[in-house]
């Protein structure tokens, strides 16, 4: 009699692997653990397909190149900051308060999360998001512009005004990342609070 053949073990799943839901989800939440982990060099379909437990051609329904993937991390990063920046708008009572908050929230966040704060603002908005509506960055935009009417009411161009804003803490967040200045929460809300000739 044959000796039966051995059956081959089972591989055992990759910590964190989907098992059902949302597979698109679960792909954005893999790329952000390896963004988060300093491994945005690994952002491929194969990689985050392995981190998921999947093959690499169960993501193409969802993201056809590499491109569209990087596209789907970049606006989650948008959006996660808008959250961010709603929260401490919400949590400073609004106003100039409130305008200064989320200034303070959108350089913390490039502190916190460097590597996804550049994807998010080195990736060009694809055609897709202005049809359906805009990118993630929208929330954070409209923040800001609503921010600037509350904190300065008679400003005469809103989006010249919140342009000026974005500016500053864009500029303060990029020089902090690039190591030209050290990460310091209060000079930064000091920085932040002299926006507009001194906004507090």
């Amino acid at each position: 009699m044959k000796n039966a053949k051995a059956r081959p073990e089972a591989k055992p799943k990759a910590e964190g692997a989907y098992h059902h839901g949302d597979l698109r989800a679960a792909v954005i939440a893999a790329g952000m653990k390896r963004l988060a982990a300093g491994d945005e060099s690994e952002l491929g379909l194969r990689a985050l397909a392995r981190d998921v437990g999947v093959s690499a051609t169960a993501l193409y329904r969802h993201f056809p190149d590499k491109e569209a993937l990087l596209d789907a991390l970049a606006d989650e990063g948008l959006r996660r900051l808008g959250a961010l920046q709603a929260q401490a708008w919400l949590k400073a009572g609004g106003g100039s308060a409130g305008f200064k908050a989320t200034g303070i929230a959108y350089v913390r966040f490039a502190h916190e999360e460097p590597a996804l704060f550049r994807l998010s603002f080195t990736r060009k908005i694809p055609e897709r998001y202005r049809e359906t509506g805009g990118d993630g960055g929208e929330t954070a935009y409209n923040l800001l512009r609503a921010g600037v009417g509350e904190a300065l009411p008679g400003v005469k161009d809103p989006d010249v005004a919140a342009l000026h804003a974005w500016s500053l803490v864009h500029g303060l967040a990029m020089l902090i990342l690039d190591r030209r200045i050290e990460w310091d929460e209060a000079k930064v809300a000091d920085v932040v609070a002299l926006t507009f000739g001194g906004v507090a």
